[in-house]
């Protein structure tokens, strides 16, 4: 780089600054690849711990320090996944956590820091865990997304791993809005409610329910983030059925639903100053929790006073009736209700890999000579689907 500083120079080619400081993303001696800088949580356990049957307590189950807003209500789902996790006893490393792009898709980085991680791009979550989980059968596969990463640009891949069985537990954290890019309506936003500019939504929302049920998902539930006592064991059955499990989880953004005629968000001040650069004050909200009976509607009110109602299902509610099932949901959305709990599950569910009929050793341990059979074999099978 002719003309160029010396420093400046050695600044494009190494890790380190004009200072000689070591930039993020690099090591000591300035070599890319290495970890990005954060706030590491400490390693120290208190002794008196509670443990579950493996020995573990919920520290072993945690990630690192979230950066998300305070009070976001997907940091809630978070700490309902670590404890569903611990309340199991699943080794840690038995676990692929797979997710896209947005808030939501950041979370996995702050539970199961012992595990399998990949974040692909935006909306292909779906079809990188589906090969992973074709490759690796062994694991346990959690599928985290957002309204935005599985409604609109992931909507196909969202659809094609449900109607195909995947085993999986796939978790929508929605909150209607694109967190990320400042609070865009998402494709569940809900239709009649408000910007925080005051525009109206005249889209219709997908209700991503409504959707696996009819795509054949054989676990189906909806929860809000608030309410822990209703989310674990949810998450914990989803967890243990074969098959697709779908929970989509209401989970307010503190952020950018912060206005009058918001339908799944908390209010809040937003603060900047206008001048070279453009700074958003977030300050910290109690998340808001519920605690209410089987069959009965509670009323949540937001931190903008505005209010969701929000409906838990009868005690005596049929999960195995996938019709039944399409129309209470329906029936109770009409009255302005958001449905919560387990809406459908198919005991008997098979999952892809018995409707393809896979060995039952997972692929990515067959010798070559499994997986690549020769050519009479690749011509019995082409011949076979002519």
């Amino acid at each position: 780089m002719p003309g160029l500083d010396p420093r400046i120079h050695a600044f494009f080619l190494s890790g380190q600054d004009v200072d000689g400081r070591v930039k993020p993303g690099h090591d000591a001696a300035g070599t890319a690849g290495a970890r990005m800088t954060y706030i590491a949580k400490p390693k120290f356990h208190h002794p008196g711990l509670k443990k579950n049957e493996l020995g573990y307590t919920h520290r072993d189950y945690e990630g690192k320090i979230s950066t998300l807003c305070a009070g976001c209500g997907h940091d809630s789902i978070t700490a309902s996944i670590i404890e569903a996790c611990y309340e199991l006893s699943i080794e840690p490393h038995r676990v692929a956590k797979i997710s896209g792009i947005g808030c939501s898709s950041k979370t996995p980085d702050y539970f199961l820091g012992n595990s399998h991680g990949f974040n692909t791009v935006h909306g292909r979550m779906p079809s990188v865990l589906t090969g992973a989980n074709l490759a690796n059968r062994d694991l346990i596969y959690l599928g985290v997304s957002g309204d935005g990463d599985s409604a609109s640009i992931g909507f196909g891949q969202f659809a094609h791993s449900i109607r195909r069985g995947v085993n999986m537990t796939y978790i929508v954290e929605n909150n209607g809005v694109y967190g990320l890019t400042k609070g865009q309506f998402s494709a569940t936003a809900d239709r009649g409610s408000k910007s925080k500019k005051g525009v109206t939504n005249t889209d219709n929302a997908i209700d991503l329910v409504a959707i696996a049920l009819q795509l054949g998902a054989t676990f189906v539930a909806r929860s809000f983030s608030g309410d822990k006592a209703q989310l674990v064991p949810l998450i914990a059955a989803a967890i243990g059925h074969k098959g697709a499990s779908f929970i989509d989880v209401i989970s307010p953004c503190i952020a950018f639903n912060n206005h009058a005629g918001s339908t799944k968000s908390f209010d809040y001040v937003r603060e900047h100053n206008d001048a070279v650069n453009r700074l958003d004050v977030l300050v910290g909200r109690d998340p808001i929790a519920v605690d209410y009976a089987p069959g009965t509607v509670q009323v949540v009110e937001q931190h903008d006073g505005s209010k969701i109602a929000l409906r838990k299902i009868d005690a005596d509610y049929d999960p195995h009736d996938r019709l039944g099932a399409q129309t209470f949901l329906a029936r109770h959305a009409a009255k302005g209700q958001i449905v919560t709990g387990l809406l459908y599950v198919d005991p008997d569910a098979d999952d892809l890999h018995a409707h393809l009929n896979t060995v039952e050793t997972p692929l990515n341990t067959l010798e070559a000579d499994r997986l690549c059979p020769g050519s009479a074999a690749l011509d019995k099978f082409n011949a076979s689907l002519r």
